[in-house]
């Protein structure tokens, strides 16, 4: 008996032809289909910018706009075909193809700009951070316009060709590659050298070689840097004369801040005052701060590195100790509290504790745990300690989109609110009343930790406030953090800062409380939190420079 059996697939081509159509195509001839793409399909927000204020009907315009798409994709299809052949040319192409998607979104919905140290914060965010970025509209923006390239990748069949002939082949074609780029951008080289060096920030819009480059960079950076224990810094550190004269130890709390800009906080004269409870606590507000950088990755080493942003090198402060170093140095307990993506280096061989993952019912649910988090069994902890003490409190904050999420529903004092991580689906005033009410979870989180220090009598306390850097809230189309720090807007740099002493921790340290209240409205940046705190304690270093201490001329 004689069996067959035929592919429901084979009926279907027979009834339409289409299906059964499977081009053979080479390589190159693939790559360049795919780079003439994303010239022109994937950097929406680069020709945005590109050609504003260029009249769209000028013949100008036109040849400007066709050349420097011709370069991009020349430019890119000669990079692709060093690494390109028949084997890897539709797994490259396709994830490619899907990243290069996401940057695309990414950059027209919230104007993200993908440099080195926007890269670094992508590959140090943790899974449930990024699952507030994982939307409905992402995948759609991705179906729409991933759909129809990999839908072709995967009909495509690659011609096959004896070794030496595709070789030769492959060196022509990317010598014609480099050739049209050149060409094409030197018939427009006046504007585009122009443009790109007034808007130096522009090439990092252009995908998919902004984040091709700006990762090759950053392994690169990575795989370079040393191993082993980190550079000392302030092994000299010891207390000064004013603690031979202490009756106690002292504890400081620094909370490091996320995403909290100046302008909405309340002490800072804002419309709102979202921040009742400090107020009433006579904080020490200061209203003029200016963050290292725009994004964790950035500002949080730079905050407690001595380089900070006046000598700003990357390499340098990821490669040596951070103040709470010092502080160990000089013999106090240090502790990192941590309820976000980590300390980014800075507490390297530092006692943390991740609380983010701790399982409490009133706190924590299964995306994460509310602030408060950061608080709980600290008061134990500090009055079982017998020296002095240094806590870190890192903080979710206002870490958007999905600022809904931040607070409390007691805390949901403004309405309507953004309850939905697509902040496209959201009037900028529900997005400001959600960000607001964020910022007043922040407030009495704040006052929380102050209450506690205040009721407690083993330690001198004292709790110094900072966000890392501010947020965007769709003001000129821009939303989030992370633009280049030398384009981005003041929303993203000027940020909160505010301390408070108790009486016995300023009498103890001889601060003077009216030359600290003169000190609010002075310029002040995050290069000044290092040599004030060392000041603040009396702690003697090396490391330490007086000009970046704001509080120095207020000690007796």
């Amino acid at each position: 008996m004689h069996l067959s059996f035929t592919h429901p697939y084979l009926h279907l081509a027979e009834k339409h032809p289409w299906l059964a159509f499977r081009p053979v195509l080479r390589v190159e001839t693939l790559t360049f289909l795919f780079c003439a793409y994303f010239a022109l399909m994937c950097n929406g927000a680069f020709w945005r910018d590109a050609l504003a204020g260029r009249p769209a009907l000028a013949p100008d315009t036109w040849l400007f706009a066709l050349s420097v798409a011709v370069g991009i994709a020349a430019v890119h299809a000669f990079v692709l075909l060093v690494v390109l052949n028949r084997w890897t040319v539709k797994p490259l192409l396709a994830v490619l193809m899907v990243t290069t998607g996401m940057a695309t979104y990414f950059s027209q919905r919230y104007q993200v700009y993908f440099d080195t140290s926007m890269i670094r914060n992508v590959m140090r965010t943790d899974v449930r951070e990024a699952s507030d970025l994982l939307t409905p509209d992402l995948l759609l923006h991705l179906l729409l316009l991933s759909g129809l390239p990999l839908g072709l990748l995967w009909r495509v069949d690659i011609l096959s060709q004896p070794l030496f002939r595709a070789a030769w082949q492959r060196l022509c074609w990317m010598i014609g590659a480099a050739l049209i780029a050149v060409a094409a951008i030197l018939l427009v080289f006046q504007d585009f050298s122009a443009l790109m060096r007034n808007q130096k920030a522009l090439r990092h819009l252009i995908a998919p070689g902004n984040f091709i480059v700006s990762t090759v960079k950053v392994l690169a950076a990575e795989s370079a840097r040393p191993e082993g224990p980190k550079t000392s810094v302030g092994v000299d550190a010891k207390t000064g004369r004013s603690w031979k004269s202490r009756t106690k130890p002292a504890v400081l709390v620094v909370v490091v801040g996320e995403t909290a800009r100046a302008a909405n906080w309340g002490l800072n004269g804002y419309l709102r005052q979202t921040t009742p409870e400090l107020a009433k606590h006579g904080v020490y507000n200061f209203s003029d701060v200016t963050s290292c950088g725009t994004n964790t990755e950035v500002s949080v080493p730079c905050l407690f590195s001595p380089f900070g942003r006046h000598e700003y090198d990357e390499d340098q402060i990821r490669q040596h100790e951070s103040l709470l170093h010092v502080f160990q140095h000089a013999n106090f307990n240090v502790i990192w509290r941590d309820n976000q993506s980590g300390c980014k280096g800075v507490c390297s061989s530092i006692e943390t504790e991740q609380l983010n993952l701790e399982k409490d019912a009133t706190l924590c649910d299964d995306e994460g745990c509310l602030d408060e988090i950061l608080l709980k069994g600290l008061d134990q902890r500090i009055q079982a300690t017998q020296g002095s003490l240094v806590v870190v409190l890192h903080q979710l904050g206002n870490h958007g989109p999905a600022y809904f999420k931040r607070y409390p529903s007691s805390q949901r004092h403004y309405q309507p609110t953004c309850d939905t991580v697509e902040l496209g689906r959201c009037s900028h005033g529900q997005i400001v009343n959600s960000y607001d009410n964020a910022i007043r979870y922040t407030d009495h989180f704040l006052a929380k930790a102050i209450d506690m220090l205040a009721a407690q009598s083993s330690h001198d306390a004292a709790l110094v406030y900072v966000s890392d850097h501010g947020e965007s809230l769709g003001e000129s189309g821009i939303f989030l953090h992370g633009l280049p720090r030398a384009i981005a807007p003041s929303e993203q740099t000027h940020v909160p800062m505010v301390m408070w002493l108790s009486s016995a921790f300023t009498r103890s340290f001889g601060l003077d409380t009216s030359c600290l209240r003169a000190q609010q409205h002075k310029p002040l940046t995050h290069d000044n939190l290092f040599h004030t705190l060392l000041g603040m304690l009396d702690i003697q270093t090396a490391a330490y420079e007086q000009g970046y201490d704001f509080a120095a001329q207020c000690r007796r």
